[in-house]
């Protein structure tokens, strides 16, 4: 596990647990109380946690940083790959329709879609450039890219037209992406135009399924675009603290925790 992505669990755990502690932390993640120290010392000068002695605490900011496609894909990868696989069973009948949110977990279950033997008989709808291009380019027919500006950072298509367009729209599954999860914020972005994308599709779904890494759960970010009681389903990893997985069940989502 890279640093980054270890650093991202910690501050997860943190924000889930409210305290973390540096021996229970080497042993969870198979690394020296020295190194988690060095972790806690990095997110303390963030401001992502607070230090204290044995451990640390956490914060209540909202965060507004937002990371390249690059960065992101590489961060929990192989966590993102797994949730895209456990997702498929989510995937509507012949000749549904679905939503494919903006997101590099989103952009994992994409390419596995134009992998899919009834790929072709789906009605797919995304505010994602690659995703509408890597499925173009598997020969997908019946896949529509809103219209709309594109955000450089995020390769998103966001503002009113491609608002407008779906508001006429419906789709028998959304899957969406999210920078965070939270009881109390629930989804959160950094973005006010893109969060008004990912409203939209869950408004517009019959049935909303989220795919989010561990790294994920217990940060908030500016935007909030959905609340715990607008999901479905989550789909995660078995890194998810097992106190936030219990309270989301407690709150009627299923969650599935990806092999």
């Amino acid at each position: 596990m890279y640093a980054e992505e270890r650093r991202r669990q910690i501050a997860s755990l943190t924000a889930v647990e409210g305290r973390v502690n540096v021996t229970e932390l080497a042993g969870r993640f198979d690394v020296t109380a020295e190194t988690i120290r060095r972790d806690l010392a990095v997110l303390d000068r963030e401001g992502i946690v607070h230090r204290v002695h044995g451990g640390a605490v956490a914060t209540q900011s909202f965060q507004t940083t937002e990371l390249s496609l690059d960065t992101r894909f590489r961060s929990a990868s192989s966590a993102k790959y797994s949730i895209a696989k456990a997702a498929m069973q989510f995937l509507p009948a012949e000749h549904g329709g679905l939503f494919l949110d903006a997101g590099t977990t989103v952009t994992a279950l994409a390419d596995l879609i134009s992998e899919h033997p009834s790929s072709k008989q789906w009605s797919i709808v995304t505010n994602c450039l690659p995703i509408a291009l890597n499925l173009a380019n598997a020969g997908l027919d019946d896949v529509q890219l809103l219209g709309g500006s594109v955000r450089a950072i995020t390769q998103a298509v966001v503002g009113d037209t491609a608002l407008r367009t779906l508001a006429l729209m419906r789709a028998d599954v959304v899957f969406i992406g999210t920078n965070a999860l939270t009881l109390d914020h629930g989804l959160s972005t950094a973005d006010s135009q893109e969060a008004a994308m990912k409203s939209a599709m869950i408004t517009n779904a019959h049935k909303v399924v989220v795919l989010c890494d561990s790294t994920k759960m217990g940060t908030d970010y500016l935007v909030s675009f959905g609340a715990i009681s607008d999901i479905d389903v989550v789909v995660t990893d078995a890194g998810a603290p097992a106190s936030f997985v219990e309270q989301l069940r407690e709150r009627d989502v299923e969650v599935v925790i990806a092999e």
